[in-house]
């Protein structure tokens, strides 16, 4: 018997991506899973891909809109009546000078990325709480150090990694567990534009130890991994997924 037999799982952002390949990890592993995001098609789709059609429900949401989060939450306790993991994964991503970054662009990055991990965060604590169970969110290694022309989004990763470490202890002692994974380049409908440039890839295997972006499984797995039992002793941590970018002190090859 699979550990996540019985557990309930929501994931944001399940309609590509790194979502999508921890939906089906998850799915694979035995959880029912609760495919979140904005798009009907694409959440349609991912759940086509995975086996048992029991265990898998389909449930469009705004994260940005705490009302549209407090009846996501409602509708699965109703329908499950408990919640064992919530994996925050929504995000977008915008770039440019800050000088250059509109209001509309800035509001629109934190409102998915920051109130998105807030409101589904603060909606799920009560149930987590009776199950012992966890979130993961993802960061970013750009909220661990800063990006040339990148500063709404490594803002907003920032403001995911600390959410992560004083969430962390202020349940620690209730049963959950709060971490988050920081990947570094990963190939999702975000990158999938920057994968093609092969001058820009070029740089980024110079600067990858292993060479090389990762692929949304091999973080997805890693989400899998802080929400089950071999993790239990973890929490608060910001775990980078990156290839061992994050060894680097920044300098060249000396040799």
């Amino acid at each position: 018997m699979s550990e996540f037999n019985d557990k309930i799982v929501i994931i944001t952002g399940a309609g590509s991506g790194i979502g999508e390949a921890t939906a089906k990890r998850f799915a694979a592993d035995g959880a029912t899973v609760v495919l979140v995001g904005r798009t009907q098609d694409k959440l349609d789709k991912v759940a086509d891909a995975i086996a048992d059609k029991n265990k898998v429900f389909v449930r469009p949401t705004d994260v940005s809109k705490a009302e549209d989060v407090k009846a996501l939450f409602d509708e699965v306790i109703d329908k499950y009546s408990q919640l064992d993991v919530l994996v925050n994964n929504a995000g977008v991503a915008s770039g440019g000078l800050i000088a250059d970054v509109t209001d509309e662009d800035w509001h629109k990055v934190m409102s998915i990325n920051v109130d998105g991990v807030f409101h589904c965060t603060r909606a799920a604590m009560p149930h987590l709480q009776k199950t012992g169970g966890c979130v993961v969110n993802t960061a970013s290694v750009s909220g661990l150090g800063g990006d040339w022309a990148f500063a709404t989004y490594n803002t907003s990763k920032g403001a995911v990694s600390n959410f992560t470490r004083a969430v962390a202890l202020d349940y620690a002692k209730t049963g959950v567990r709060v971490n988050a994974v920081c990947p570094s380049l990963t190939r999702s409908e975000l990158t999938d534009d920057m994968f093609e440039k092969s001058d820009l890839m070029a740089k980024f295997a110079e600067r990858l130890p292993m060479g090389r972006g990762a692929e949304p499984e091999e973080v997805g797995d890693v989400i899998v991994f802080l929400a089950s039992h071999d993790a239990r002793f973890i929490n608060g941590v910001n775990l980078p997924v990156d290839g061992g970018l994050s060894a680097s002190n920044g300098q060249p090859p000396l040799g």
